[in-house]
């Protein structure tokens, strides 16, 4: 761990007229904020075995559902949503937009063909603004370790999602850590290394590794290479013996 750093390069928010806060850069505000994700989205009637007539027309069931809304089942146009879809973190608000209303939500489970690995449902929770939230939150590494750099260590990468709680004003789409603090064998960053600021409460076990340098290993050498490298040193001293012109003596 490098003890007195701070390796959050920034923390990514969304868009909302409620977030008082831009993005984090070591300490300091930033105005970047993401910009607000729309999803167009129609009421769904068919259940079951009908979505598969559902999406032969192009069209992606899914359902909303939240703590103070009704399980509602919807579809989304397959080709835009399957181009949005998988850009989108599991800590990123979209809007879907069903015409007379629009609620904010979070991506909670994709379901995917498992062979052509094209959407076939998606959940989707509606979120209250007014009250905290459980989600994780994607880690990105960003710069370049000077040890690493120099070819006198190796970038160990742990846990890429971080769990914590707040309410969504505050929720971060992603969190950028820099590594160009990491400048010997042995230093890492940690859950416990990283501030969020007060209103995000960290819920991952603070000892897990984000990241850690260690001294790179001696490739082995594989056991046939090993056989030929022996016989090559076996038969090295008969080549010279064979070598030595005849009537010439052995040096003393």
């Amino acid at each position: 761990m490098v003890s007195g750093s701070f390796p959050v390069l920034e923390i990514i928010y969304r868009k909302s007229e409620g977030n008082p806060r831009g993005s984090w850069v070591r300490g300091a505000l930033r105005k970047e904020i993401m910009e607000e994700i729309v999803l167009h989205a129609e009421p769904r009637t068919v259940i079951g075995k009908q979505n598969r007539a559902l999406r032969r027309e192009g069209r992606l069931p899914a359902i909303l559902y939240g703590r103070h809304v009704e399980p509602t089942p919807i579809s989304l146009d397959m080709h835009s949503a399957s181009m949005i879809l998988p850009t989108i973190t599991s800590s990123q608000f979209i809007i879907i937009d069903l015409g007379k209303e629009k609620h904010s939500v979070l991506v909670r489970e994709r379901q995917k063909h498992p062979v052509r690995g094209e959407l076939l449902h998606v959940d989707f929770q509606v979120i209250s603004m007014t009250e905290r939230l459980r989600t994780s939150v994607r880690v990105h590494l960003e710069g370049d370790a000077p040890v690493v750099k120099a070819g006198d260590g190796v970038l160990v990468t742990g846990i890429e999602e971080i769990e914590v709680e707040c309410l969504p004003k505050y929720l971060p789409e992603r969190i950028v850590v820099d590594v160009s603090i990491l400048k010997e064998i042995g230093d890492g960053i940690y859950i416990k290394d990283l501030n969020l600021g007060e209103e995000v409460d960290i819920l991952t076990d603070e000892e897990e590794m984000l990241v850690l340098v260690t001294a790179p290993t001696a490739e082995p050498i594989e056991e046939e290479e090993e056989e030929e490298l022996e016989e090559a040193l076996e038969g090295e001293p008969e080549l010279i013996e064979r070598g030595r012109p005849e009537g010439e003596e052995e040096e003393e």
